[in-house]
């Protein structure tokens, strides 16, 4: 069966994610995660998007990812920032092949039943993904994601991450708009609990 074609429409929001070679848990390794985020800039530099979130975890990555009208579309993107890893990578373990396992995975935020809602849903997911794996008990406590970033004021993270309309739409001030988002993570964690119980 023919893979379907990617959403190339510019303007839309894109959870991405995609999983290492074989899914083997690499991206944890020492320098890995630093040379990750330092591929993310590089894309940064070299095009024009919003990062709205990012999440680094041991076999697979997540990002959500804003196009721009008339600038770069969602596979060129991702495209370039995962070569610019591959590459690097294989250069420091003096490797050859391929480091990822696929093409990236994609689902555009505004195509969804409620964007706002499932947006605001999906950086809490991003961020319990450690959580669930069992590498921290907060979030917040784990480096390799953006989560603080949308609580913590003038949090200074290591690579730049924009806040999207849908976040800012929650209050008039950072505080308002934290209280609000605060109460996704409080659903979120009661619907985790009730996942546990049931053995998932």
């Amino acid at each position: 069966m023919p893979r379907p074609p990617r959403i190339t429409i510019q303007g839309l929001t894109h959870h991405t994610y995609s999983r290492c070679n074989n899914k083997q848990s690499l991206l944890l390794l020492k320098k890995t995660p630093y040379m990750f985020e330092q591929a993310i800039r590089d894309t940064q530099e070299k095009y024009n998007f919003k990062l709205i979130a990012y999440q680094i975890m041991d076999n697979h990555f997540h990002l959500v990812i804003k196009t721009l009208e008339g600038e770069a579309s969602i596979s060129r993107i991702m495209q370039y920032m995962k070569a610019r890893f591959a590459e690097r990578y294989n250069k420091l373990h003096n490797r050859s092949g391929p480091f990822w396992n696929e093409r990236f995975k994609d689902k555009v935020v505004e195509f969804s039943e409620n964007p706002e809602y499932y947006l605001r849903w999906l950086i809490w997911y991003l961020a319990y993904n450690p959580v669930k794996k069992g590498l921290v008990r907060d979030p917040r406590d784990y480096p390799w994601g953006s989560i603080n970033c949308n609580i913590i004021q003038n949090y200074k993270s290591r690579v730049k991450v924009d806040m999207h309309e849908y976040f800012l739409s929650m209050g008039n001030t950072f505080e308002e708009r934290r209280a609000q988002f605060l109460l996704y993570e409080e659903t979120f964690r009661k619907r985790l609990a009730d996942l546990n119980e049931e053995g998932w």
